[in-house]
């Protein structure tokens, strides 16, 4: 972080708060408590982030421990339905490419198909092999963005619409904004000018607060490294929400 000049940074792994009990933040640092939530819509996936959360039992424990359990049984359909087609991995091949405690998902077995010399990266992982159509797809269950905004707003924090040049229909937007959703991470490593430009547009539209993140999982697969340029201007409004 110190070499990219990451000023402020929030960790949002998937549905687990567990590394800010043994994070030590840098001196000058501003740490910003995250999680990225997992959510079904429209057939497709929808990423919710919560910022500015308490760390503990809340009413977002629930809605954390019902979609690991998901990931969890999601990940195994996929080991079984590989191995019936064919491809040497298990459970714990996956399980190897995950932290202790961590949240089980499709990129540990991407991961654990690149070390067993299945695929050679995580693109190819996914577009061969964990998509739609291919032999590990295995459709999501999880809460749907809706319910995922309730809880992050009982819990006391603020829900952001991730990735949105990601989504198969931007109609969604306005739906979690009249649900109570509160930002939308225009800046983000695969927005161009464009889309940065249109996302702009609709989070004034909707009264949304802007965000921005790398969506850093590793850097062996994110070779940019930790960290987005914003402009104070830009994410002043979204550090205004944040508990002092």
């Amino acid at each position: 972080m110190r070499t990219r000049g990451v000023q402020i940074f929030a960790i949002t792994d998937h549905d687990t708060l567990a590394a800010f009990d043994r994070l030590e933040p840098l001196p000058g640092h501003r740490v910003v408590t995250g999680i990225e939530i997992n959510a079904a819509y429209a057939g497709g996936e929808v990423h919710i982030l919560g910022y500015g959360l308490q760390t503990g039992p809340s009413p977002l424990s629930a809605v954390i421990e019902a979609n690991r359990e998901a990931r969890r049984v999601r990940v195994g359909q996929i080991v079984t339905q590989l191995r019936e087609a064919g491809h040497d991995i298990s459970f714990a091949d996956v399980e190897a490419e995950a932290a202790p405690n961590a949240t089980l998902g499709r990129p540990h077995v991407g991961k654990a198909l690149i070390r067993k010399g299945i695929v050679s990266d995580i693109e190819s992982a996914f577009r061969g092999f964990l998509r739609g159509g291919t032999a590990g797809y295995v459709p999501s269950t999880h809460i749907t963005p809706h319910q995922a905004v309730d809880a992050i707003l009982a819990a006391g924090g603020i829900p952001v619409l991730a990735h949105p040049g990601r989504l198969r229909d931007e109609s969604i937007i306005g739906e979690l904004a009249q649900r109570g959703l509160r930002g939308l991470e225009v800046f983000y490593p695969t927005h161009d000018a464009n889309l940065r430009h249109h996302f702009r547009g609709i989070a004034q539209q909707y009264g949304l607060v802007m965000t921005g993140g790398s969506d850093f999982h590793d850097i062996r697969y994110n070779t940019h490294g930790v960290g987005m340029e914003v402009a104070e201007e830009d994410i002043r409004p979204f550090l205004d929400l944040l508990p002092r």
